[in-house]
């Protein structure tokens, strides 16, 4: 099984991040305002050194939450991630321009002058319509190299990008050197189409990813309930019966389906970081028990033979 207190390496970059990352999203951001210290202690006293925001998230809490929890810690043992390019719910800017903006504003947020990881946020055709493509090639020519600038002068340590879509990672890697790709949903046991192509890219390449949202937003943690969520959305008939098929294997050998949702993207060689938001101490602590869980080879077998997983899934022996 997974450890979740182990480094692993960010591409070439010389940072490591802890398997199980923390994650600065909306869910820490919603936590109620004395939760937030006590929250980040508990990662920090568990042994989680990577910590991931984004301006976009609790509209600068999340960053700000961050910097004053982790103002005391010493600066080179943890890994501090950020974005760039989505500056409101329908508001992107990927200009050179905005990059520095958007950098000395988290900078300011945070409290730190150096950000070791920098993510283009939201490269997302589904957000971005008919400006895809336009914003695309501005992703490539102007954010790209402004970061590559800043990563050369050691102003921060690596960059790449933040989505959902393996695809838009892969085309964005073919066109520039990255160091690492934040996969947010992407790679997990309802997700499978990063394994064909990307994934073995980055292995090939050096580049890490970092899965978000391994639970899928939701269903992965609580099975198929009623209610259930999928990518912030009510889960359809099809995800719910895939789900229930899933939850049966893991009922036959007594392990939790969320047990397996979160260590299953870790098993990948090119996958250095699952990153969770947690709302309470709570969630840390059962968090690192569900990658603490062990599972049986036999499991993952049972998902290949039953057509739940691809049959050449990385997965433990």
């Amino acid at each position: 099984m997974p450890d979740p207190l182990a480094r692993a390496p960010v591409g070439r970059t010389g940072l490591k991040v802890s398997r199980l990352g923390v994650g600065g999203g909306s869910a820490f951001s919603r936590a109620v305002d004395d939760a937030g210290p006590s929250l980040l202690d508990t990662c920090w006293d568990a042994g989680l050194r990577y910590f991931d925001s984004a301006p976009l998230y609790g509209a600068g809490t999340g960053e700000r939450r961050f910097g004053k929890s982790l103002a005391p810690r010493p600066r080179d043992e943890f890994v501090l991630s950020t974005k760039v390019g989505r500056i409101g719910p329908a508001e992107f800017d990927y200009s050179t321009s905005a990059i520095h903006r958007a950098l000395a504003g988290s900078r300011e947020r945070l409290g730190f002058s150096r950000i070791d990881l920098v993510l283009i946020h939201d490269l997302d055709p589904d957000l971005l319509g008919e400006s895809f493509e336009r914003r695309f090639s501005e992703a490539v020519t102007e954010a790209a190299p402004a970061l590559t600038a800043l990563r050369d002068a050691g102003s921060i340590g690596g960059f790449g990008v933040g989505v959902k879509n393996w695809d838009v990672c892969l085309r964005f890697a073919r066109a520039v050197p990255v160091d690492c790709f934040m996969l947010a949903g992407g790679y997990t046991l309802l997700q499978r189409g990063a394994l064909a192509e990307f994934l073995p890219y980055c292995v090939a390449h050096g580049i890490s990813v970092l899965v978000a949202a391994p639970f899928n937003t939701g269903i992965l943690a609580t099975g198929a309930i009623e209610g259930a969520r999928y990518y912030y959305q009510p889960a359809d008939p099809t995800i719910l019966a895939r789900t229930r098929r899933l939850e049966s294997v893991c009922a036959r050998h007594g392990v939790r389906l969320a047990a397996a949702a979160l260590q299953f993207p870790l098993l990948h060689p090119a996958v250095a970081s699952v990153v969770v938001g947690h709302e309470s101490p709570h969630e840390v602590e059962r968090n690192l028990q569900l990658l603490r869980d062990p599972i049986p080879p036999a499991l993952w077998s049972d998902m290949k033979s039953e057509g739940l997983l691809p049959h050449d899934a990385p997965v433990a022996d």
